[in-house]
């Protein structure tokens, strides 16, 4: 009987300091800030990627982030794709920042595509509009 105490004793004392000695193995990280959502998407519209540029614009003017503004300003001038001209424009549109209004103002009259000029038009029109409804 004493054969089988030593080990039964051993194994308990072994899952007891085991217990007193453990700690919980998951990290709590810090939790992604508003400001690295908008640093990301920074880094996509000035990314080659199409559709990264695009999808990046939209979720920057959907934020309404200021710090967007000069960077979208740089796509509606002189991006080659008028898919991303015209996300660039609707994003600028969304924040309403004077200097973006501006740009999409100008595009009306300068960009070389007649569809972008069209849609700029559009955007600014409306933004026109409810400057007026907000009198």
């Amino acid at each position: 009987m004493l054969k089988y105490k030593f080990p039964a004793v051993l194994i308990l004392l072994l899952f007891c300091s085991e217990l007193s000695f453990a700690q919980d193995s998951i990290k709590v990280t810090s939790r992604i800030t508003q400001e690295d959502i908008i640093l990301n998407y920074l880094a996509g519209v000035s990314h080659d990627n199409l559709g990264l540029k695009v999808s990046a614009a939209y979720y920057l003017g959907e934020r309404k982030s200021q710090k967007a503004v000069i960077p979208l300003m740089n796509i509606l001038k002189s991006d080659e794709s008028p898919e991303a001209r015209i996300m660039a424009a609707l994003s600028l549109y969304k924040i309403g920042d004077e200097r973006g209004i501006f740009a999409v103002q100008r595009a009306i009259e300068y960009d070389k595509n007649e569809q972008v000029r069209k849609i700029c038009n559009i955007f600014f029109q409306m933004y026109e509009t409810e400057k007026e409804l907000k009198k």
